[in-house]
């Protein structure tokens, strides 16, 4: 068997003191990279997404001034800003494939970015074998959900590290994880901390 580890939006405008902040987001990047230095080597590759919107427009009602935090959210991670940048806390070294996401549309999903090579996570995944993924990252409740459906979707084994997701609502959250689980998904901590 051949294992993944999918990061999803570990990024300075969803972690304390960012435009649409999550709380514990430092605290999931610094998870992160401790489970990536103990156990990197054990994932055939390790994907991270970013939110990479465009500067100019509405990236198809996904910005808004008066949000609904639904469908439509404040202004954030604008492509080539810090906001957009991956938190520093994250040790991003051992990632073998960034993708980017939403540019110039909504995407919560990791699996509707493509790499800098155009490859989607789905050719990634595919490409090296995988047959199982593990999901960490940021929020539990929209692109964690969204990013672990798919993966489901795809047809690769998903399992959820719960210790390394934070989300927007504890209702909305622990709603994703059951919707998750229904789905199929293990729910398990990492073992990191």
């Amino acid at each position: 068997m051949s294992r993944a580890l999918l990061i999803v939006d570990v990024q300075n405008d969803f972690t304390e003191g960012g435009a649409l902040a999550v709380t514990g987001g430092d605290a999931v990047a610094t998870g992160i990279s401790a489970l990536l230095g103990a156990h990197a080597a054990e994932y055939r590759v390790i994907v991270a997404s970013r939110d990479w919107h465009d500067a100019e427009g509405d990236n198809g009602g996904h910005f808004s001034d008066e949000p609904d935090y639904v469908d439509s959210w404040p202004v954030h991670c604008v492509a080539g800003t810090h906001g957009a940048d991956y938190d520093p806390l994250l040790d991003t070294e051992a990632v073998t494939h960034h993708v980017r996401k939403g540019q110039g549309q909504p995407a919560y999903s990791m699996f509707e970015g493509a790499t800098d090579a155009g490859e989607s996570v789905g050719t990634v995944l595919a490409d090296a074998g995988v047959t199982e993924v593990d999901v960490v990252g940021i929020a539990t409740d929209h692109c964690v959900r969204a990013s672990a459906l798919d993966a489901i979707s795809h047809g690769v084994r998903v399992r959820v590290l719960t210790d390394l997701v934070a989300g927007v609502g504890a209702e909305s959250s622990a709603a994703a994880l059951a919707e998750l689980a229904h789905a199929g998904a293990e729910l398990r901590a990492s073992g990191a901390a």
